[in-house]
């Protein structure tokens, strides 16, 4: 079996040679490059076979979304895992909007990153895109599942309005903070109504699933308590929320 490629980006020369001198004892696999500068990582992908790209967010002369921007510009569809100190929401979605297959805290579990490398390298050879288009296919299904879970029932206009609001917001994270003034009137647009209706179909479908006790499975949805009985998400949070759970599964 062929040995996988991999290159690593971290403007940290310690941690850059740490994880190179582990990963080299790794049967399988073959550390190609090591790169601090992303421009010169960027050049030396672009003219060569690469498996695997590991980085870093903080580069010299560039950071990682430009070199994941920079993939995706040029079509590359080598594999791309995050390894980052930035914990930050914005930072994970970005990244994964952006076309990282996992985005990983440090400090990490060495034995964990190998985990994740065997993971992201044997999920097959299609391309990005096409895993996109599927991801895209299957999105309205795995919604329609959390919100049979959270107790939103299909037949009332916030269930659309909301689930229209959640992609958007996976698409465009930032959103979010616009919500009044881009979020609802684009919706309102494309279903042919009012920004304020729509603002109140999606708080009343948000205040269905509270009326109907389903809090327990809500919790376990997101695998933390994140509210009681007594509290009530604002619909930027709630959408927001789902949101965040489709990036981090790889929506």
């Amino acid at each position: 079996m062929e040995n996988k490629k991999i290159v690593l980006l971290d403007s940290n020369d310690n941690d850059r040679m740490e994880l190179s001198n582990r990963l080299k004892e790794e049967k399988d696999i073959e550390v190609q490059k090591c790169f601090a500068d992303a421009k010169e990582a960027m050049d030396y992908i672009l003219n060569n076979d690469v498996d695997l790209v590991i980085t870093d967010m903080l580069l010299q002369n560039s950071d990682g979304f430009a070199l994941l921007e920079g993939l995706r510009e040029h079509g590359i569809d080598t594999k791309v895992i995050v390894l980052s100190a930035i914990s930050g929401d914005a930072f994970v979605q970005k990244a994964l909007l952006l076309g990282a297959d996992y985005y990983m805290l440090k400090p990490y579990k060495y034995e964990v990153l190998i985990s994740r490398i065997q993971d992201v390298l044997s999920k097959g050879e299609e391309d990005k895109p096409q895993k996109n288009l599927s991801k895209i296919k299957n999105l309205d299904g795995r919604l329609s599942n959390i919100f049979i879970t959270v107790g939103i029932p299909a037949h009332i206009k916030g269930y659309q309005f909301l689930r229209e609001a959640i992609k958007m917001a996976i698409e465009s994270p930032d959103i979010i903070n616009s919500i009044t003034k881009k979020l609802y009137p684009s919706i309102a647009k494309k279903f042919d109504t009012t920004s304020s209706k729509v603002e109140r179909a999606i708080r009343h479908a948000i205040e269905v699933a509270w009326n109907r006790g389903k809090i327990e499975n809500i919790n376990n949805l997101f695998g933390v308590k994140v509210y009681s009985d007594n509290e009530k998400p604002t619909n930027g949070e709630f959408i927001a929320l789902v949101a965040d759970k489709m990036l981090i599964e790889g929506a």
